[in-house]
């Protein structure tokens, strides 16, 4: 089916795939030159040892584990009304693991020591079992989504086959996004990540902001093609979004009660720098507040009905979530964990331009993926409705 992504691309289309090729292109040709010289051209420090990429990776996860959001309801619970667009989100989780592997791998000094992971592996670390999930996770999703999108082209039911791994593959989700919580609730002495609801948290972020995005997707791909994901479909999508970013706001606001109410000074302290600066470092506090306000601007237009069910206005408020969440468990939570430092003083990071243009080339490569994936969803499905 791959022969989809090549035949019958509009203009439009192709000059779209030249786009992120140069981009990915730009972002690998920093990789080299980050390659030769080392972390030093980041802006990480003794102090700061993860930043931009690792706030990409922790984002990502989450995006990728939303697929769950489809399957159960679809394979789950029989809800139809997922049924053309479930493919849209498992091809969505493919790209987002392929990200977060990539983003890990720019992350390491000395990325051919990823082997010792395999080569030696140590079931006592959380790293270990990091890789695992991920790499299952994005093994799982490629052979259901293509598995499952192939039987549709022939018009014949998915192999029996293909069930055990649907239904394993909905615990997996939660896997992924569990353990990469616990990267971080796991490290002693970061009092901003050392709190028993970390997964919890991370689970409704994600399963506010992957939904989110899928809607944006399917609007924009209702209106490059002849596909409707279906109106029903984005409108259930924008109840999930408005419930997940619900909870997650919630947690958010238990975690400020507990730290200012407790009257601990150290578990105040990443939150103070994070939204008001501290010893007069405050470079996140513009991110802050902003992902803070686009936060109660999203729930503002999710929570009331009339409001969420005008698609231009549901798409506004999922660019919001986006972003808000990407703000807030991105830069915000890991650059955040690490101020103050051990010693009760501030180092600040800020990203260097081949960060940026590294990370921009990842998430080019992301989408790359996907859109090849979609225009072979889209294409089959075109064929249906012909």
């Amino acid at each position: 089916m791959l022969d989809k992504a090549i035949i019958g691309g509009s203009r439009k289309y192709w000059t779209w795939i030249a786009f992120l090729l140069t981009l990915a292109g730009i972002g690998t040709i920093n990789y080299i030159r980050q390659f030769q010289y080392g972390l030093g051209l980041t802006g990480l420090s003794r102090d700061v040892t993860w930043g931009f990429y690792i706030a990409q990776f922790t984002f990502l996860v989450g995006v990728a584990a939303s697929a769950v959001m489809l399957v159960i309801p679809y394979y789950l619970h029989n809800f139809k009304k997922y049924g053309k667009i479930v493919i849209l989100g498992e091809f969505l989780a493919v790209s987002a693991v392929t990200m977060c592997i990539l983003f890990i791998f720019v992350d390491l000094g000395q990325p051919m020591r990823v082997m010792n992971v395999v080569l030696h592996p140590t079931p006592g670390s959380v790293m270990f079992w990091d890789m695992v999930v991920l790499s299952g996770y994005l093994t799982l999703n490629i052979v259901i989504g293509w598995t499952t999108l192939g039987a549709e082209r022939k018009g014949v039911p998915a192999p029996k086959w293909v069930k055990p791994l649907i239904y394993l593959s909905i615990p997996w989700a939660v896997s992924i996004h569990t353990v990469t919580a616990f990267l971080y609730a796991g490290v002693p002495g970061r009092h901003l990540w050392l709190t028993a609801i970390m997964a919890a948290r991370f689970l409704a972020s994600a399963f506010a902001a992957g939904p989110a995005l899928l809607i944006i997707l399917s609007m924009i791909v209702r209106k490059v093609s002849k596909f409707d994901p279906g109106k029903d479909a984005i409108q259930a999508l924008g109840k999930t979004v408005a419930y997940a970013m619900s909870a997650n706001v919630f947690f958010f606001l238990l975690e400020v009660f507990t730290a200012f109410y407790s009257g601990i000074p150290s578990h105040q302290h990443s939150l103070v720098y994070l939204f008001s600066g501290l010893d007069g470092h405050a470079k996140l506090v513009p991110w802050m507040w902003s992902a803070a306000i686009l936060a109660f601007f999203s729930l503002f237009m999710l929570i009331y009905p009339g409001l969420r069910e005008k698609e231009n206005l549901l798409s506004i408020a999922c660019v919001t979530v986006f972003i808000s969440t990407w703000i807030d468990k991105g830069m915000g939570l890991v650059v955040g964990g690490f101020i103050p430092n051990m010693f009760e003083r501030v180092t600040e990071y800020s990203t260097t331009l081949p960060e940026v243009l590294i990370t921009i080339g990842i998430w080019a490569i992301g989408f790359l993926v996907l859109t090849i994936l979609y225009k072979v969803a889209i294409a089959v499905r075109e064929e249906e409705i012909a």
